[in-house]
């Protein structure tokens, strides 16, 4: 017998350990486990929030309509994402302004997923990152999230898919796709 056979005598010789509660790994799961659980409920009894709750939300929408001038939404009520999977439209919602994006990263067309947790669009295939108003943050993509065309009419947002913007070919254009809130107010 090594000296590791039975490390719980090799370190207290005089101790036994069998079906002492912290003798097997499941029981030290447990505890720890436990005291996860009761920590959050604790955290939570003093007001403290997950941080998802803080985040833009993800919401599957519907447009009112199309015609000749592009798709119709109604303008989002909160800060969030909107995806329009029939018209492969993303809208966001962010710090004062709305955004109308292609669903496609624009590396290598694949559908974006929206990290709720980090605030940030995210491609599945190769990882390209970007912040909700489309801008480039790291991975494979070389430019920011092509941008639709966008207007206000009434109280509805326009968005015109014959009319999409390149970050690296229609750099004015693409800066200027979106509307303010306060454009909407008006």
């Amino acid at each position: 017998m090594s000296a590791f056979d039975d490390l719980s005598t090799a370190v207290h010789p005089d101790a036994e350990c069998d079906g002492c509660a912290l003798a097997t790994a499941a029981s030290r799961r447990d505890f720890l486990r436990e005291a996860a659980v009761t920590a959050a409920g604790l955290l939570l009894l003093l007001g403290a929030r997950p941080a998802e709750a803080a985040r833009a939300p993800l919401r599957f929408i519907a447009a009112l309509g199309a015609g000749t001038d592009g798709v119709r939404y109604p303008l989002p009520a909160q800060d969030g994402v909107e995806i329009d999977a029939v018209h492969d439209v993303i809208l966001v919602r962010h710090q004062s302004a709305i955004y109308a994006f292609a669903r496609a990263c624009p590396h290598q067309h694949v559908a974006l997923r929206w990290q709720e947790t980090e605030g940030r669009f995210q491609c599945p295939k190769h990882k390209s990152r970007y912040q909700p108003d489309g801008v480039f943050i790291e991975g494979r993509a070389t430019r920011g999230l092509d941008r639709f065309a966008v207007t206000l009419e009434g109280s509805s947002l326009v968005v015109d898919l014959d009319r999409l913007y390149r970050e690296d070919k229609h750099s004015a254009q693409w800066k200027d796709a979106f509307v303010t809130l306060a454009a909407a107010e008006k």
